[in-house]
C-alpha cells in the first residue's frame, strides 16, 4: 500500500514512524557467569566468578560478587582470600559452551533485525530507526523479554542516536530493574553525562582517561 508501513501488526501512514536514528547495544549481562548459571540454578542467588583460560584472572564476575569488592581482570590469588571468606563460587572458562549460547543470543536478535552488529561475544548493535520515537524502549523491553525466555540469558539494553550514546544508555540500563535506557527524544544530554565517569565512556581506556583526568582535573 503506497505511503503506508506495515507496524505492529497493522498497516500505518508513514508519517507514524519519526526517522530518527536509533542504535540500541544489546549487552549480555555478566555473561559467563550468566552461561554457569543457566546450567547451574543452585548458584543464581550466589556470588560467583568465572577464571581465564589458565585460571590466572578473573573476566566475569556475578552481581553478588562485584559487591563483594572483587575486580574484573584482577588475578585470582589477591582475590583468594575474599573468595574463600565469602564462599565465591569459582569455575574455570568454557569458552565452547559460551560461545554455542552467543550464537543463540545473537539468532534471537536477528529476529528483529536482520542486519546486527556483533560487536563482541556478548555484545550486539541493532538498528531500531524503522520503529517511532514513542515505540522505541518498549520494542527494547519486548527484546529483552524474548531473549531471556528463548535463550535464559539476561540482558541490558541501551537506545541512543550514536554507539557512544548507546553505550552510555546501556550503563544506566544495567542499574535499573527494567533493564532497558533509552535517550530518544531528550534534547539535554548534560545531566545524564555528567554522572558517567570518564573511565566509563566507549574507547576511553586507561591512558586515555589518565589524560583527561590531567587535563580537566576530573
Amino acid at each position: 500500500m503506497k505511503n503506508k508501513i506495515f507496524l505492529f501488526g497493522e498497516w500505518l501512514p508513514m508519517s507514524y514512524i519519526q526517522y530518527t536514528k536509533k542504535l540500541a547495544l544489546v549487552d549480555c549481562n555478566s555473561f559467563y557467569v550468566s552461561c554457569e548459571r543457566l546450567f547451574n540454578p543452585k548458584i543464581r542467588k550466589k556470588p560467583v566468578v568465572v577464571l581465564s583460560n589458565n585460571d590466572g584472572c578473573i573476566v566475569s564476575r556475578s552481581t553478588e560478587a562485584k559487591a563483594l569488592g572483587i575486580k574484573m581482570g584482577e588475578p585470582y590469588f589477591k582475590a583468594k582470600d575474599i573468595i574463600i571468606k565469602n564462599d565465591v563460587q569459582v569455575f574455570s572458562s568454557n569458552y565452547s559452551l559460551y560461545g554455542d549460547l552467543s550464537r543463540r543470543v545473537m539468532r534471537t536478535l536477528k529476529r528483529f533485525n536482520s542486519d546486527i552488529e556483533v560487536y563482541s561475544i556478548d555484545e550486539a548493535f541493532m538498528d531500531l530507526s524503522n520503529f517511532s520515537d514513542n515505540e522505541v524502549e518498549q520494542v527494547g523491553r519486548e527484546i529483552r523479554e524474548t531473549v531471556l525466555k528463548w535463550t535464559g540469558i539476561p540482558t541490558s539494553i541501551g537506545i541512543a542516536k550514536t554507539k557512544t550514546l548507546s553505550k552510555v544508555a546501556n550503563h544506566i540500563a544495567k542499574k535499573k530493574q527494567s533493564g532497558v535506557t533509552s535517550l530518544i527524544g531528550i534534547e539535554n544530554l548534560d545531566p545524564i553525562l555528567e554522572k558517567i565517569d570518564i573511565n566509563d565512556v566507549w574507547g576511553v581506556g586507561r591512558q586515555m582517561t589518565k589524560f583527561y583526568q590531567k587535563k580537566w582535573n576530573l
